[in-house]
């Protein structure tokens, strides 16, 4: 992250670096890294944009569990993240036949189909139209089979030297109209998320908006960033937020950004086991005996094995050997700590 400084820093199986999620959190919160060497402690500048890539815990995700819970990462990491999105593998007959022909497309060599100036014109026009449509921002993206037919991408060395262009010499100023829309859209989502365990949309969630603002106007050479980009970037984010707080029915549930699935059911769960751990005078259980306790108050998860390895990921449950877990939350051993 530290040679990536004032760049882009594109990390891949990110789900496997869990020892390095804690470092991380410094890096993408305060934009630096601290390294301890011979007593003395530097502070490295790490100013860049983090795209992570991960997979989810057993090869295929979950809807029934949260997305800290597919891919093993803590809330808080999850959090620095501006977007956060869930790609899944449908099968869909017109995207895999497009994805085999571009496959096949890679390896047959260069040939007359390679990008030319007539592929770049066909491609600004092409361009061009989606900004003078109106619509979503979905809709304007989306190519016509029959009219895109020979739509061809811009080469990577132009569209490198346009975003570092982009990046060096343009800086957009936020104005009234889009401020409003992005500050109507954060309240109404502060409106929305209320609970009693707190909610998951903070101010963080705002800096976000405002920053996506700034890469939309950017993206388009402008010095002001305008009302439709603001609703832009209220169409992505309301897309990102979708696929991370929607649940196995398909409904938005942002008591679920606590990290856990089944919130309900794991506070009656740890309830019922500080109440044990109280009467039997010990904060060390077996797995039998959780089995007995889940039976006891009628549980209702799907896979109990799994519900106790979530508790124990989360912090609740620290487990001791192969098959005993400690509970962390009871009065009991609340007490031997002070003791």
């Amino acid at each position: 992250m530290v040679l990536a400084d004032r760049g882009l820093c594109c990390i891949d199986e990110f789900d496997k670096m869990s020892a390095e999620h804690q470092a991380l959190l410094e890096a993408m919160e305060q934009q630096c890294v601290s390294v301890a060497k011979a007593g003395l402690v530097a502070s490295l500048s790490a100013r860049t944009s983090v795209l992570a890539a991960a997979n989810p815990v057993g090869g295929h995700y979950n809807r029934a569990k949260t997305v800290n819970e597919n891919l093993k990462m803590s809330a808080a990491l999850l959090s620095r993240f501006d977007l956060v999105f869930i790609l899944l593998d449908k099968p869909d007959e017109l995207l895999d036949k497009r994805v085999s022909e571009h496959i096949m497309s890679l390896h047959a060599g260069p040939g007359e189909h390679s990008p030319a100036a007539k592929k770049l014109c066909t491609a600004s026009l092409n361009a061009r139209d989606i900004r003078t449509q109106s619509g979503s921002l979905v809709s304007r993206l989306r190519l016509d089979p029959k009219k895109d037919a020979d739509f061809a991408p811009l080469p990577s060395q132009l569209l490198r030297k346009y975003i570092a262009y982009a990046r060096t010499f343009v800086f957009p100023r936020m104005s009234r109209p889009a401020a409003d829309i992005l500050q109507k859209f954060y309240l109404r989502l502060r409106d929305h998320s209320t609970s009693a365990d707190g909610t998951p949309i903070t101010a963080r969630q705002l800096e976000s908006l405002v920053r996506l603002a700034e890469a939309r106007a950017r993206l388009d050479l402008r010095e002001e960033i305008t009302a439709q980009d603001a609703l832009d970037v209220v169409e992505i984010m309301k897309e990102s937020l979708y696929d991370k707080y929607v649940d196995e029915h398909g409904f938005v549930d942002f008591g679920r950004s606590g990290g856990m699935s089944q919130q309900k059911e794991a506070k009656r769960f740890l309830s019922a086991l500080n109440k044990q751990s109280e009467l039997q005078q010990k904060d060390c259980f077996s797995i039998s005996e959780i089995y007995s306790l889940a039976d006891r108050i009628g549980l209702r998860v799907p896979d109990i094995d799994t519900f106790v390895d979530n508790l124990n990921s989360v912090g609740y449950l620290l487990k001791k050997g192969p098959k005993t877990y400690q509970v962390l939350s009871s009065s009991y051993s609340r007490s031997l700590s002070s003791r």
